[in-house]
């Protein structure tokens, strides 16, 4: 990895974690076209996963107070059997393929909130989420826009809906390091020490984005997330279409 590349990555670590600080997702999105740009697609599912983690932990661990436990333990569970079913498959990723699985999440954000009558504050619905959410974790790298149809009808403001979402990722995103292990091993020392060069710096722009969160209203909240989410799935989704074209 040449010296750009590495002050790339860590420029967009700190600007996609400040994203992913004030509306809970995004940021991850953007990290992982860039990554796929750098690594192979395993490898860059792995170290997606460890920045991540970093970005994830400091954000729920500045929420602490408002993480609903009951529901990340239902959904830890959900995870876990989605991980499982896919090491039985021996899936394994594709530029391609991720492309068009990110690129197609944005349609859930805009489908009306009457024809779901999901919340994640249910068990059931809390499994059936980290069952969902951990399986596209795995095999796209992301979910945030799957986990959020499960919260709209939930009573919970927008610090808990970012503190949970938070705590969730961080359960999904070990996992997901554990799945690519394999394709992790295969970089080097040298890449993994700019890798954890970065992480830092995904704390700092969690920070950055958390002071904007509590400046915000739940209303702009939302509307802000559907337009930014959107406008990255459309790009992902062009960028599959070229893929599988060429």
């Amino acid at each position: 990895m040449s010296l750009l590349i590495g002050f790339s990555l860590v420029v967009v670590v700190f600007f996609t974690s400040m994203l992913s600080g004030v509306f809970g997702m995004a940021g991850g999105l953007v990290l992982l076209w860039f990554l796929l740009l750098v690594f192979p697609a395993g490898a860059a599912m792995a170290v997606h996963g460890v920045i991540q983690l970093t970005a994830n932990a400091s954000r729920a661990w500045l929420s602490r107070r408002y993480i609903v436990w009951r529901i990340v333990a239902f959904m830890l569970l959900g995870v876990l059997v989605a991980a499982g079913l896919l090491l039985l498959f021996n899936y394994s990723p594709n530029a391609t393929v991720v492309s068009l699985l990110i690129g197609l999440m944005p349609i859930l954000i805009w489908l009306p909130k009457r024809w779901f009558h999901l919340d994640a504050n249910r068990a059931s619905h809390a499994l059936c989420c980290g069952l969902a959410s951990g399986g596209l974790t795995i095999a796209a790298g992301v979910s945030g826009p799957l986990i959020d149809i499960f919260f709209v009808r939930s009573r919970m403001d927008r610090r808990q809906v970012v503190a949970t979402k938070a705590m969730i990722q961080v359960c999904a995103h070990t996992i997901k390091i554990l799945f690519y292990l394999g394709a992790a091993l295969s970089l080097g020392a040298g890449e993994w020490g700019i890798v954890l060069l970065a992480a830092p710096f995904a704390m700092l722009g969690t920070q950055a984005g958390n002071r904007i969160l509590h400046r915000l209203t739940d209303a702009n909240f939302r509307t802000w997330t559907r337009w930014i989410v959107t406008a990255i799935g459309v790009f992902y989704f062009v960028q599959g279409l070229v893929l599988l074209y060429q």
